[in-house]
């Protein structure tokens, strides 16, 4: 089956009539807008945290939630959102999930006491969860295989990049020049305008099935109990009841859910979607990258806030060289890369460059000038992890059964939360140790920075793991036999 020819033959193409105009560039405006929206509310509240703990009065140990609240939810139902939208139909889920979102925004942005802003900003993550995997399979559905779609996919990455970023940068801004309430607002005529456009996108048509209740609950939970646990071990400490119970419930759920999969006529992990090596290793390398960049931003944030003293504003706008390094990577050199060279030497590459930028970060003191060190290891760190974006999202969706498509967009999205979310837990847990040492005979600036510094370390050590991951697992086809027709690379969402 040639490429070209992917969307007629796999999946008819319900939304674009014959000798009707094409519409894939509005189409691609439309799901970039959604996923710069669903990824930069991860990050969006950080520079705001301050602002909304006096305002709703919040103790420090509720703070965190405002955070947790939305990675827990949303790495936790994005494999439901996934096989939902193969079933119930992608773009009437993609709908759904928008508007939970927005109203859950709106709700947030009134929130007047702590547990009814925690509540919101979980209901967001459901939202985004459902939203996030039927994004990336419309998207597959809009543009055919090769390089259309490969362009296409790289902007995707690069948005989804983007932004964690943006959401520092946009968080301080209207904090500092509006109010806190506004880092949820924004979101709703956003969403709103995003739903205006949905007449562009290309359906597919629905799959038989079921939804796979008794394994949905099991992930969730979890991965609920994973990130909980981990989260209260580092306030509460390793041995404490409820950190304990936690992990152990993890174990126990996680165990139920592999053999829920294993018994299940319907499962919602497919065995077949992770029986190809370069996409399980994808997903690993997509967690462990999670892992790294969500940790990164958190050191980052906090050593510009807490020991340089920037404002909110100052704060987000000194991550633009992390931005314009995640576009350029993932949105114009990557898909160059990836016409000449194999998949594992460009996001080993990536990574290489990823793990030099993330040392440099190690060089950072009290008094340092952010020229020296601190704007230009973003630019490289971001160039660096741009590179990977774009080949691990083509890997992600290349190959899949049709009723699979969207439950693997799920599973590339969930592996990135839920590793940026277990790992930040263990690597806050590493520098906080770090500091804790280092303190005596040190101010509290000189203590902080250097447990930033052992931070950073070990999050070089992770890039390394995911280089090493990419060199064991990922494919190192060349160029030219992935355009090959009988290669078959077409996702089954075309």
């Amino acid at each position: 089956m040639a490429a070209d020819h992917g969307v007629e033959t796999e999946v008819p193409d319900v939304g674009r009539p014959a000798g009707a105009p094409d519409r894939s560039g509005l189409a691609l405006l439309v799901i970039a807008s959604v996923q710069l929206m669903l990824v930069l509310d991860a990050t969006i509240v950080s520079v705001a945290l301050p602002s909304i703990q006096q305002a709703l009065h919040m103790a420090d140990s509720d703070l965190n939630w405002v955070v947790t609240a939305y990675s827990l939810t949303f790495g936790g139902l994005l494999l439901v959102g996934g096989r939902a939208g193969d079933i119930l139909g992608r773009k009437r889920v993609f709908c759904t999930g928008l508007v939970v979102f927005a109203a859950a925004s709106l709700l947030g942005g009134f929130a007047e006491s702590t547990g009814m802003l925690i509540a919101a900003r979980a209901l967001q993550g459901a939202g985004a969860a459902v939203t996030t995997p039927t994004a990336l399979s419309l998207l597959t559905n809009t543009f055919p295989a090769g390089p259309a779609r490969t362009r296409a996919l790289g902007i995707y990455g690069a948005v989804g990049g983007l932004g964690s970023v943006v959401g520092l940068l946009l968080g301080g801004v209207l904090t500092e020049y509006l109010s806190w309430r506004w880092v949820m607002f924004i979101n709703v005529p956003i969403a709103v305008l995003v739903l205006l456009g949905t007449g562009v996108l290309v359906d597919s048509a629905r799959q038989r099935g079921r939804i796979d209740v008794p394994g949905a609950m099991s992930a969730m939970l979890g991965a609920v109990a994973v990130v909980y646990g981990i989260n209260r071990g580092n306030s509460a400490g390793w041995t404490d009841p409820w950190t304990l119970t936690s992990l152990v419930a993890a174990v126990l759920l996680i165990t139920a859910f592999v053999v829920i999969q294993r018994s299940s006529s319907a499962p919602m992990l497919p065995p077949s979607l992770l029986r190809e090596r370069t996409r399980r290793g994808a997903v690993l390398v997509m967690a462990l990258n999670g892992a790294g960049m969500g940790a990164t931003f958190y050191f980052l944030t906090l050593y510009m806030q807490t020991v340089k003293s920037y404002s909110p504003m100052v704060t987000g706008t000194a991550y633009l060289p992390f931005a314009f390094g995640i576009v350029l990577g993932a949105a114009v050199v990557g898909p160059q890369l990836l016409a000449r060279m194999s998949e594992r030497a460009v996001v080993g590459l990536g990574l290489a460059i990823g793990i030099v930028g993330t040392l440099w970060f190690t060089r950072l003191t009290p008094t340092l000038n952010p020229f020296y060190a601190l704007l230009p290891a973003q630019f490289v760190v971001g160039l660096g992890l741009g590179l990977t974006f774009v080949v691990l999202t083509v890997v992600a969706v290349r190959g899949v059964d049709p009723q699979d498509t969207g439950i693997a967009s799920g599973l590339i999205n969930t592996s990135s939360q839920l590793g940026g979310a277990i790992g930040l837990a263990a690597l806050v847990a590493a520098a906080m140790e770090a500091t804790e040492s280092y303190l005596p005979g040190h101010s509290m600036a000189q203590a902080t920075t250097h447990g930033f510094s052992v931070g950073f370390l070990v999050v070089a050590a992770v890039f390394l793991l995911s280089f090493v991951v990419t060199l064991a697992m990922l494919g190192g086809r060349a160029p030219k036999a992935q355009a090959r027709p009988e290669d078959a690379d077409t996702p089954a969402t075309a």
